[in-house]
């Protein structure tokens, strides 16, 4: 769309450098990572449409494009607000953005130096984190207890994943309590990253939840859950008045062949070159570990090429990766070929650039501002 295009130039012009219209795909350094910004639209507008149908309120992750352009997108298609993961990355996408004023960070902070910066962050945006024990409140409240405002804290639940989060409903409303008697704080509501397949876990697990703090007389404004594999079943989850997709918004190998969604909805390609094609079988690209990531998702090979379901990406070396297929390979050396990753999101922040094609001006090559910020 136009007018939203040249808005978002207005806003990031300084740190965007644009290609020729007539760039073409022989033309590009590889391997680099192409973004089609037409996709990424189609996936956000897909998912909000989704959302507002079943009254869900759309926080999107932003570990995924790490793009304050991006966020911007979502936020313009009906987003309330992003997700980050660390302080760093949050405050690299206030930053990037005029547009980004209501920010949760979903992962414990401890540490002065992360809660003096969080309470810094907490100046210029609606800001709010999570906890799962009573350290971490203890951190945020000694921080914040002299804050203006007080800070809206989460309690992170476990339901099902085993990562972070308190393990019961009972516990959680404790922490409920300690949190809302807490100075600065204030009791925010719930937060999970469920397993594959847990939304009926997520459901009773926090409806549960939720009753035991409101029998405490505590409000419970905000239910969040997250995960793009099942975020079109979000809504077999009432109680979750949130959610928070993080690679929809490219999509990857992974959710293809998890049945979520078709090669045409992936947004996020790596374009590589064959620098060497040593047997009839086996060819080499200029793509290796270093850009595509070692991660397997428990699938079967690091990488789908666009065009050749008979090849496999068997193997990564740091800067080579190698192709193999049952008969020949037919490759030659030079030749480009595109690669849909298993997983989008740890190759946006492999590397400092994105090519951004499919934008009314031509493509454009956008600095990935949160790369790295991992603090």
């Amino acid at each position: 769309m136009p007018d939203r295009d040249a808005s978002l130039a207005s806003v990031l012009r300084p740190t965007m450098t644009k290609l020729s219209r007539k760039h073409k795909l022989d033309d590009i350094q590889t391997p680099s990572v192409l973004v089609d910004i037409g996709c990424v639209r189609r996936n956000i507008s897909r998912f909000q449409s989704y959302s507002n149908a079943h009254g869900l309120k759309v926080r999107p992750h932003i570990k995924t494009h790490k793009l304050p352009a991006i966020a911007e997108m979502q936020i313009a298609a009906g987003a309330v607000g992003i997700t980050c993961q660390k302080v760093s990355e949050a405050q690299a996408m206030v930053s990037g953005s005029e547009r980004i004023s209501d920010v949760l960070i979903t992962y414990n902070i401890l540490g002065e130096a992360k809660l003096r910066a969080l309470d810094a962050l907490s100046r210029k945006v609606r800001l709010s984190v999570v906890a799962d024990s009573q350290q971490v409140v203890d951190g945020l409240a000694g921080v914040f207890a002299a804050a203006s405002e007080p800070l809206s804290v989460l309690v992170e639940c476990n339901t099902g994943a085993d990562r972070c989060g308190v393990s019961s409903p009972a516990e959680a409303a404790m922490l409920a309590k300690y949190i809302s008697n807490s100075p600065g704080l204030h009791f925010g509501g719930l937060m999970t990253y469920p397993p594959i397949g847990g939304t009926a876990r997520v459901q009773t697990f926090l409806a549960d939840t939720k009753a035991l703090i409101e029998a405490e007389g505590l409000a419970v404004p905000v239910v969040s859950s997250g995960g793009s594999p099942d975020m079109y079943s979000a809504h077999l989850a009432p109680v979750v008045t949130e959610y928070r997709p993080g690679t929809y918004v490219y999509n990857d190998r992974s959710l293809v062949l998890g049945g979520r969604c078709k090669w045409s909805d992936c947004a996020l390609t790596v374009v590589t070159t064959v620098v060497s094609v040593p047997a009839p079988e086996r060819a080499i690209i200029d793509a290796g570990s270093k850009i595509l990531t070692t991660d397997l998702l428990e699938l079967n090979g690091y990488g789908h090429v666009l065009g050749r379901p008979d090849i496999t990406i068997d193997q990564l070396s740091e800067e080579h990766g190698r192709l193999r297929s049952s008969g020949a390979i037919n490759l030659s050396v030079g030749q480009r070929l595109r690669i849909v990753p298993n997983h989008a999101c740890a190759v946006a922040n492999m590397v400092d650039t994105v090519i951004a094609t499919g934008l009314n001006n031509g493509p454009e090559v956008w600095p990935v501002s949160a790369r790295g910020k991992v603090i």
